[in-house]
């Protein structure tokens, strides 16, 4: 009877969990070095666990680590090690592959004391696989197998657990408590469920174990109920043309859901049918083994350009039973396309190509076509082309039409009727990728194109343009600038040319129509909006005498020089002041003026004497541009007007003289009133005069 005492002890076998050990003899086992890892167990927690060795030379480790002793070499052809608790004993053989025989007894290397035996584990239930064939048919259920107890107690019952009776799925099988007769219910499918792992163990009327449980495998026996399938579709492969025969194209598998150990799921391949049938209708084979399909035709036939259609489709057909008669079948469809090289150059469809493009044009001015037999799609069909003679100047270039093809030949430096009517190219076309080994660019990729220069009227051109000259801003009217020079590029015609004004912003010039010359209408002023920058600008129109008359333009670039013709001003031109403010200091002023250094700062900051007393305003200088405006004394609210004179730098120097309007304001609890100011607004002379006559009353 089996000594299990709790549920995890159930599925646990007592001994060694491998009983057999195979290990080369090395040249010397060293001392302390680990050789192998035993486990072994006595469903008891390995209480007083003890290991011997039949060779005193080597020890086990609490851990289960087989070890030598010392430095040693030969130690036979077999060890032996035995493991004992109280409740389990058990032994494993060691074979020393390549080790010599010595002299000893297993008897006389194990000298156990047993004082008190170990009882040895012994089971009375007998069990034996039990083998089902998938897919049964009615009756259900039906027996199956027996379960056999030698030594089983009168009243105690058989009892079938695990995955198919009390776990999912459950029901499938049932056991006679009473016989032992194990039956299935239901219909079984390998697939789903290949083995059924139950156990099988006896109870007593009350239900608990007597013995067991004892492991029980349930076999499903495979029938061949599944076709082969192809489930890595689309297959699409390539082969180039011109492959040798027996090249590869493309691998079909398919997969067979039935026992790959049997002919259920041993597949053959083979072509079912080929699409279209020319020129062969065998052009691939397929490997029936490993489903490998291949060419089987001369390289000849599979030429690209002369195929009614490069894209072949192939039924393919899988059968099981190793393609017997009675074997399932599956089939899928394999696309095979036959890819191009570039095995055909690229020809000009004509030798000369002529083309007429009027001088100063630019763009396309014709298209050369090619042929190419290649595929469309790909580089060995895509044309490249070159000028490789006629072009110093680079005024051409060719691109190709990436939906036809055909060479672009552009002009991109417009060409001169004058200095040449012809132009001669010579064009080369290639393809994108290289051409095979055995096939040559020929006469045929290359040709010439004849341009012809048609002569039109072109507009004069301005000589320099632009045309720059430098002048005194305050230039008298009616002062000569400069005399234009414009020519016709059209020298064989003959033409004459008239001048006008095209662009004048400021009116400030003339233009005599006849020799060009250049004066001014008005005075000069560098500081006019029209002006950027010191520089005026202005443009001319030459006109032709062709029919219809063709014109040209030129550009006039004047740099005003600076004099100092404008008086400086200040800013601000308002101020206000607290009448009781403890800093009498009222506003800082600045100064510019619209001219150039040195006709600016440093500027000069007065009062106007002749108007204001000397002891009421003060005005300090702060830095060139700078100076600051303050109060001898405190003043009552009022408005009043300061005269500011500043004088610039400039040769002569000039002056402006401005009113700088101070208002004193009330300042009351951070309140600020400057309206009361408005009621009597006097000027400073006016008050100072009023005063005067004040005091002649007296």
């Amino acid at each position: 009877v089996l000594l299990l005492t709790s549920a995890e002890d159930l599925d646990c076998i007592p001994g060694f969990q491998q009983k057999v050990f195979h290990i080369n003899q090395p040249a010397e086992f060293i001392e302390d070095q680990s050789i192998l890892n035993l486990t072994f167990s006595d469903c008891k927690g390995n209480d007083k666990l003890r290991y011997e060795v039949s060779s005193p030379y080597f020890k086990v480790n609490s851990d289960g680590g087989l070890v030598a002793l010392r430095n040693i070499t030969a130690v036979g052809k077999t060890l032996f090690v035995h493991a004992r608790t109280p409740h389990a004993e058990d032994m494993a053989e060691l074979v020393i592959v390549g080790g010599k025989d010595i002299q000893g007894s297993l008897q006389d290397i194990f000298k156990f004391a047993r004082t008190s035996p170990v009882p040895r584990q012994k089971r009375s239930i007998v069990v034996s696989p039990i083998l089902i064939p998938e897919n049964q048919r009615q009756p259900f259920p039906r027996d199956v197998g027996k379960v056999v107890d030698s030594d089983r107690p009168e009243r105690s019952k058989f009892r079938l657990t695990g995955k198919g009776v009390d776990q999912e799925p459950k029901g499938i099988f049932r056991i006679n408590e009473n016989t032992g007769s194990v039956s299935v219910t239901r219909t079984l499918d390998r697939e789903v469920i290949a083995v059924y792992q139950l156990f099988v163990e006896t109870t007593d009327v009350n239900g608990k174990t007597l013995e067991g449980p004892v492991p029980l495998e349930v076999i499903v026996i495979d029938q061949n109920d599944n076709r082969p399938i192809f489930r890595e579709g689309p297959y699409i492969g390539h082969v180039m043309e011109g492959s040798p025969t027996g090249t590869t194209v493309m691998r079909m598998t398919a997969f067979d859901a039935d026992d790959p150990a049997t002919d259920n799921a041993l597949l053959r391949y083979n072509i079912r049918q080929q699409t279209p049938d020319k020129p062969s209708p065998n052009m691939f084979y397929i490997d029936p083994e490993k489903g490998d399909i291949v060419t089987v035709v001369s390289p000849a036939l599979l030429d690209r350009e002369t195929l009614e259609n490069p894209k072949y489709e192939l039924i393919i057909e899988a059968q099981d039973m190793a393609g017997l008669d009675v074997g399932l079948t599956g089939t899928a469809t394999a696309t095979i396309m036959i890819d191009d090289k570039n095995d055909h150059s690229p020809k000009f469809t004509k030798k000369e190509f002529q083309a007429t493009v009027e001088e100063g044009a630019v763009g396309v001015i014709v298209n050369l076509t090619v042929e190419d037999k290649d595929d469309p799609t790909t580089g060995a069909w895509r044309a490249a082309y070159t000028i490789i003679n006629g072009n110093p100047g680079q005024s051409f270039e060719i691109h190709t039409n990436p939906q036809t093809n055909e060479g672009m030949l552009s002009v991109v430096k417009p060409l001169d009727y004058e200095i040449s009517a012809f132009h001669t190219l010579l064009i080369k076309v290639e393809n994108e990728d290289p051409l095979v080994p055995d096939v040559s660019y020929g006469p045929s990729s290359t040709a010439t194109v004849h341009i012809t220069v048609l002569d039109v009227n072109e507009g004069p051109v301005f000589y320099p343009d632009p045309m720059m000259v430098t002048r005194q801003e305050d230039l008298s009217v009616g002062s000569v600038l400069l005399t234009v020079n414009a020519t016709d590029p059209d020298s064989l015609q003959h033409q004459t040319i008239r001048y006008s004004v095209y662009k004048d912003p400021a009116g400030w010039l003339n233009i005599n129509p006849i020799n060009g010359t250049v004066d001014t209408t008005a005075v000069l002023d560098r500081e006019s909006p029209f002006v950027d920058n010191s520089v005026y600008t202005a443009l001319f129109l030459a006109i032709d005498s062709g029919n219809p008359p063709a014109t040209g333009t030129g550009t006039l670039l004047i740099t005003l020089e600076d004099v100092n013709d404008n008086a400086p001003f200040i800013y601000p031109t308002v101020a206000e002041v607290c009448d009781d403010a403890k800093n009498l200091s009222v506003v800082i002023l600045g100064a510019s003026d619209k001219d150039l250094h040195p006709n600016t700062d440093p500027f000069k900051f007065e009062i106007h004497k002749q108007a204001v007393p000397d002891k009421v305003w003060k005005i300090s200088k702060i830095n060139n541009t700078h100076a600051l405006v303050s109060l001898l004394q405190n003043l009552n609210k009022a408005n009043y007007n300061l005269p500011i004179m500043v004088t610039d730098s400039g040769k002569p120097p000039m002056t402006n003289i401005t009113d700088l309007r101070v208002q004193v304001c009330s300042c009351r609890n951070s309140k600020v009133d400057c309206n009361a100011a408005g009621a009597l607004r006097f000027s400073l002379p006016s008050v100072l005069l009023l005063s005067l006559f004040s005091l002649a009353c007296l």
